[in-house]
């Protein structure tokens, strides 16, 4: 497996990415092209794009959100037990003053990087963005969604 760092972390769902969101662009752009050129029908194939289109929003709004709800919850628990097995403090004290950007790019970090970099994000109000740029040993995660 290749190592995993800021460049290269984000993952994409092959089915969702490259199969079932191109059918319904497809679709989509074929309604839309027909109701053009088939002015007698241009009512249905305009709901038909439509329809199509929401059906695309819909099925991935719904695929995010419980996907996400329930990552977000394993790394919340993943932080508070490496915080805690490297402080020997707890960490929701400190998980209410961090935004759910930092607390995410704060799981990358190593274990010998996140003590002091969970107190640069609090001190300096570090960004998401800013916490994965800092880390110097990047810890994969390979099983996000």
């Amino acid at each position: 497996m290749k190592t995993q760092n800021f460049e290269n972390h984000k993952q994409f769902y092959t089915p969702h990415h490259f199969v079932f969101y191109p059918v319904i662009l497809v679709m989509m752009t074929a309604a839309f092209y027909y109701a053009l050129k088939q002015e007698e029908l241009r009512a249905l194939w305009i709901f038909l794009g439509i329809l199509t289109g929401v059906v695309g929003w819909l099925s991935f709004m719904v695929r995010q959100h419980y996907a996400m709800t329930v990552q977000d919850r394993v790394i919340l628990m993943e932080m508070r037990y490496r915080y805690f097995s490297l402080t020997k403090e707890r960490f929701e004290p400190l998980e209410s003053r961090l935004s759910k950007g930092q607390l995410f790019a704060l799981r990358f970090a190593s274990d010998e990087e996140l003590p002091g970099l969970v107190d640069r994000a609090l001190n300096e109000n570090l960004k998401g963005t800013e916490i994965k740029k800092a880390i110097v040993n990047w810890r994969a995660d390979w099983m996000r969604v």
